[in-house]
């Protein structure tokens, strides 16, 4: 977070922005009640007393056994508010706690596992895409910044072949040091991009655990109704 923060400082000096790479600060509950997450859940398959196994979430709560009477868009449409009204979580501390109510004790714990495990997926994409996001972007700007780099260092070059003695002309000085100010900055610049760019790099590697399960799903002895 430190280097993030001293990058984007330091970018903003020069005049251009950078994307931070730190994760969006989600809203579990809202990644968890999202359309998104029910459309991801009514593809997935489960074991049931009733349908057999393997029967998808969206067979399972819309047409069942029977052929259904209605096109794929209106069963989609109606299967996402029925996993929606499944799922309720609540925080408890620094914690969330999930309940799943079903017809049967096992899907629910089953509909348990898999809601955090989509919502664990979410997070990992999320967070993959923005890290290229932000790798891609530096690539660019590492570009721009040496070819800019290479540009000022040739101007400094030019003016000391053509200006050889500059100790009796003050203005000549003064160009001298802006250049050599110049490209110091520069250096400074690709530096930390390249750096950044490692960085970078490894964040598009590295695992990392963005969901914690302190207590798994249990399958529950009595009904709640």
């Amino acid at each position: 977070g430190g280097k993030q923060s001293q990058m984007v400082g330091l970018a903003s000096q020069f005049g251009f922005s950078m994307p931070s790479s730190e994760a969006a600060q989600w809203s579990y509950t809202d990644v968890i009640k999202s359309r998104t997450l029910a459309r991801s859940m009514l593809n997935r398959k489960f074991d049931t007393e009733e349908y057999g196994s393997q029967a998808t979430l969206l067979q399972i709560l819309t047409y069942g056994d029977e052929e259904p009477n209605v096109g794929i868009d209106t069963l989609i449409l109606s299967g996402i508010d029925m996993v929606q009204g499944m799922i309720d979580i609540n925080t408890s501390g620094n914690m969330y706690e999930l309940e799943i109510s079903a017809f049967d004790p096992q899907l629910s714990a089953d509909v348990a596992h898999a809601v955090m495990e989509e919502l664990d997926k979410h997070q990992r994409e999320y967070n993959a895409r923005k890290t290229t996001e932000t790798r891609e972007f530096i690539e660019e700007r590492l570009i721009d910044t040496k070819a800019e780099l290479e540009n000022t260092e040739e101007a400094l070059k030019n003016f000391r072949e053509t200006n050889r003695n500059i100790s009796s002309s003050p203005a000549l000085q003064l160009e001298q040091e802006r250049l050599a100010r110049d490209v110091a900055v520069l250096i400074g610049v690709f530096t930390t991009l390249k750096q950044q760019l490692e960085t970078a790099k490894i964040d598009e590697v590295k695992e990392s655990d963005y969901v914690v399960i302190l207590d798994p799903p249990e399958i529950p002895l009595y009904p709640t109704s």
